[in-house]
């Protein structure tokens, strides 16, 4: 662990002694200070309330005499929590609550589903955002709720069952399989797998598995998978794009792809959540305008993971 005490020079060379080719890169990108500072410090504990099972009163007063709670601006069920875990609660045993990381609630807000809908969850294991939105959904309709792998449907499985959701239907498929479905589903959303760079406040082992090589396999991998989803949806449907990291070449690139290839359209995601400016031009680069209504967040806009969402629409 790196200490959150060293000042942020100190804090970006003990990154450099880890991963250099990581800061070199990254020094492109977001060279703050409060950059720094904020990838140092421990991500705060954060918790969705699972309406399908109890209502956001009911659980506030039953949490709030164990810990203190803070609302998530964004997401009405979600709070910080001042506790380091809370797995271990009667609520959250229960499904009562999900323990999700605060920046994460906002791709399901974004997705503005309805009851009865037909959504595609694309990647959606270990489950997090599949439950938001069932209970979004109030349990009517149905989720194609797609994993890759088999462990982590395991855990999406046992996900959706404490959390009382009864419209998902498990799949395990290769994303791009998705593609053949053209014009079917109301929702698509694409929690893309991604190098996770947001996620290096919560373990650093994310900065030392960093690569440029896998980012640029990724970004070619996200290209695929979005135009998939895209092809999938109905039109008038929406689709959200996101991912947990903050490499243009897998945010504003996939999403610049996406509108070069199709007549996607990108709406801007209307929360009170602060932000960066999107990118629209990196090194030998330059991305289409429209990318500008995608919200880029880092760690330091709101003190949670870095993420990066898209919204977008497929004209009728």
């Amino acid at each position: 662990m790196i200490s959150e005490n060293l000042t942020p020079k100190e804090i970006k060379e003990e990154f450099r002694k880890i991963n250099p080719k990581f800061v070199e890169r990254y020094e492109k990108i977001d060279d703050s200070e409060d950059f720094y500072r904020f990838m140092a410090k421990p991500l705060r504990t954060s918790i969705r309330v699972n309406t399908l099972k109890a209502s956001v009163e009911d659980v506030v007063k039953s949490l709030c005499g164990r810990f203190e709670l803070e609302p998530i601006p964004w997401c009405r069920e979600g709070f910080f929590v001042n506790a380091e875990k809370v797995g271990g609660t009667i609520e959250h045993q229960l499904g009562l609550i999900f323990s999700q990381e605060a920046s994460a609630m906002i791709p399901a807000v974004a997705l503005d589903v309805k009851p009865g809908m037909l959504v595609l969850d694309m990647a959606a294991a270990p489950g997090g955002k599949t439950t938001q939105v069932a209970q979004y959904m109030q349990n009517e309709g149905c989720i194609i709720a797609n994993d890759v792998k088999v462990d982590r449907l395991n855990i999406l499985i046992s996900n959706l069952q404490r959390c009382g959701v009864t419209i998902a239907r498990v799949t395990m498929k290769d994303g791009r399989f998705f593609k053949r479905f053209k014009d079917t589903f109301d929702r698509v959303l694409l929690d893309a797998p991604c190098s996770n760079v947001g996620m290096i406040r919560k373990n650093f082992k994310y900065l030392k598995m960093w690569r440029l090589k896998e980012v640029e396999s990724l970004s070619r991998l996200q290209k695929e998978l979005i135009m998939a989803g895209y092809n999938a949806l109905k039109p008038g449907g929406i689709l959200v794009y996101a991912t947990c990291t903050l490499d243009p070449l897998e945010n504003e690139e996939v999403v610049d792809h996406l509108v070069m290839n199709t007549d996607a359209e990108i709406i801007e995601i209307d929360l009170p959540v602060k932000s960066q400016r999107p990118i629209t031009k990196f090194e030998d680069r330059e991305y289409c305008k429209d990318v500008l209504k995608c919200l880029r967040i880092h760690p330091q806009d709101n003190d949670t993971e870095g993420f990066f969402i898209a919204k977008i629409l497929k004209p009728a």
